[in-house]
């Protein structure tokens, strides 16, 4: 019959592996192993952004596994998060920055020291992440970005302080920070990354005052 629509023969002209499209899981799954390999080290900053963008707009499985061919992943070796990760400060400095690999749970004892947990470059795999915190008189310093919500209705205080910005609003689409525990004369704080300061006009030199001489402008650019 003429225009009639035969299936295709897959037996005769299978299509290979490499060829085969890719579903919105297969993506997820392959930017989880390379926010994975970033935690560990495997990948710079610069170097996850341009696979993650390749990985989450891949149509075929070969797309997929050009991110990926490189990296222990591949063979199902990639470390997983820690189900649980314990912080103690007696008086000392201790600080969480980079790409490093964000655990499902983490206790935090901080005595008179300070803690720094900088989640703008971390490696994040889950939408959870309970801290159960313990301030004596130190601090606890998160460094947020948006899409990072951080929630401290459950810790108790004493005589110290909790403080919160975030001034893109309530929207956890990247992470939700649930904080819990005590603080005696401590302060927990939770805040986006600061931008460095302008620097200072030069002072005027007393005969510039004298003689009402506009301030000299700061050097650009040096």
């Amino acid at each position: 019959m003429t225009g009639e629509l035969r299936p295709a023969d897959h037996g005769e002209n299978p299509v290979p592996r490499g060829e085969l499209r890719v579903s919105y899981e297969d993506r997820d799954r392959v930017a989880e192993e390379l926010r994975v390999a970033a935690g560990d080290g495997r990948l710079t900053a610069e170097e996850l952004d341009e696979r993650l963008e390749v990985a989450l707009t891949a149509r075929t499985y070969a797309e997929l596994a050009s991110v990926t061919r490189d990296l222990p992943s591949a063979a199902g070796g990639a470390p997983a998060p820690k189900d649980l990760v314990r912080i103690e400060s007696q008086s000392s400095v201790v600080e969480r920055t980079g790409p490093w690999l964000v655990p499902r749970r983490m206790e935090v004892r901080v005595k008179s020291g300070v803690v720094t947990l900088d989640f703008t470059e971390a490696v994040i795999t889950q939408r959870v992440l309970p801290i159960e915190a313990d301030v004596g008189s130190g601090v606890l310093r998160l460094v947020i970005k948006p899409g990072i919500v951080v929630d401290m209705d459950e810790v108790s205080v004493r005589s110290g302080s909790l403080e919160v910005r975030a001034p893109w609003g309530q929207d956890a689409s990247v992470l939700r920070i649930q904080v819990s525990g005590r603080v005696g004369s401590g302060v927990i704080t939770a805040r986006p990354r600061q931008s460095p300061r302008p620097p200072r006009p030069p002072r005027r030199t007393f005969w510039q005052w004298l003689t009402r001489q506009p301030r000299p402008r700061p050097a650009i650019g040096r």
